[in-house]
């Protein structure tokens, strides 16, 4: 998975959009230079002085530290970063920039270094999976709609054939996002079909997609997927869980997102949420908290993934800053 992978983010460009400014003044000159904001984040065994390097690269170019989050976990000789930081583009140009983050990543021996100008590189492109289920799924698209998720959706993927007057059908028309139904025949999964459709995309969401993806999909297609599903304790099994947890009188209901690895369901953690509900709530309050959680929940995964808050730690653990 690419989530595993050693990783050096390559200098892409796209139009500046939503820019976020702040404004300093430079000696001798007229005008007002723009400083944009970039984020690092390192992954390396742990060394004396990778603050320092990574400190005097940033101020070397005439950039300053906004914020930063390191995590030495105790007697486990590994060290991680994240960095914002705000620069001036004319100064340190995108391309120079990879070079210097790669050389002290080279210099550390870093199994991640990923370095991204929001404001100057393209955003994210990913395709949405959804079964029958829409409340995730339109959620995501109109979030999308509102710029509050920082991602191109390039297509909807399903199992599930909707009709084309349904709310979801009429959204993806008028926002020309093209939508692919493909049904299990005799057993047969299409993957072949799907890893054709998503070849251009940086990672996929799986919107309560209830389709199980083998280990050679998982495998070909080498990138990260993130998965959302529910937390209803005990755990209920077969065919509506909902009704089950709620006829069993459960007080605490709650939403996972994790990486979709070949073991179902047991991929690194990415975020949890939860919620109490009570002997008032009737079956409707009790579904609708539940679909709400799993809402959020994996809107905040999308959005911590695209601001490289993520970071693989241990065999089956995430660091999130």
């Amino acid at each position: 998975m690419n989530f595993f992978r050693k990783i050096y983010s390559k200098p892409q460009f796209s139009k500046i959009t939503q820019r976020t400014f702040r404004s300093v003044k430079f000696t001798g000159e007229s005008l007002d230079r723009p400083l944009i904001n970039g984020i690092h984040v390192f992954h390396c065994p742990d060394a004396v002085g990778i603050v320092a390097k990574l400190s005097e690269c940033i101020a070397s170019r005439g950039g300053n530290i906004s914020g930063a989050d390191i995590f030495v976990p105790e007697k486990k000789h590994v060290f991680y970063s994240r960095s914002e930081f705000v620069f001036d583009p004319s100064k340190w140009p995108r391309e120079q920039m990879d070079e210097d983050f790669l050389e002290i990543a080279n210099m550390f021996n870093a199994s991640k270094s990923i370095v991204r100008v929001p404001d100057l590189d393209p955003k994210y492109k990913i395709a949405v999976f959804a079964s029958k289920q829409d409340h995730c799924l339109v959620d995501l698209l109109h979030a999308w709609q509102d710029g509050r998720l920082p991602v191109d959706i390039t297509r909807v993927i399903s199992n599930h054939d909707r009709h084309p007057d349904s709310h979801v059908m009429r959204f993806l028309e008028g926002q020309q996002i093209p939508y692919h139904f493909l049904k299990e025949i005799a057993g047969i999964k299409r993957e072949e079909e799907i890893l054709n459709l998503v070849q251009d995309t940086d990672f996929l969401v799986l919107a309560r997609y209830m389709q199980i993806l083998s280990g050679d999909f998982l495998k070909r297609y080498g990138k990260d997927i993130i998965n959302i599903h529910h937390g209803l304790l005990p755990s209920f099994k077969g065919g509506n869980p909902s009704r089950q947890a709620f006829d069993c009188g459960v007080k605490l209901i709650g939403a996972t997102t994790h990486f979709v690895t070949e073991e179902l369901d047991a991929g690194p953690i990415i975020e949890q949420m939860v919620e109490r509900v009570s002997h008032r709530d009737n079956f409707q309050s009790f579904v609708q908290k539940s679909q709400n959680l799993e809402k959020q929940c994996l809107s905040k995964a999308i959005k911590y993934y695209c601001e490289l808050r993520v970071l693989p730690y241990l065999e089956n653990k995430t660091v999130v800053f």
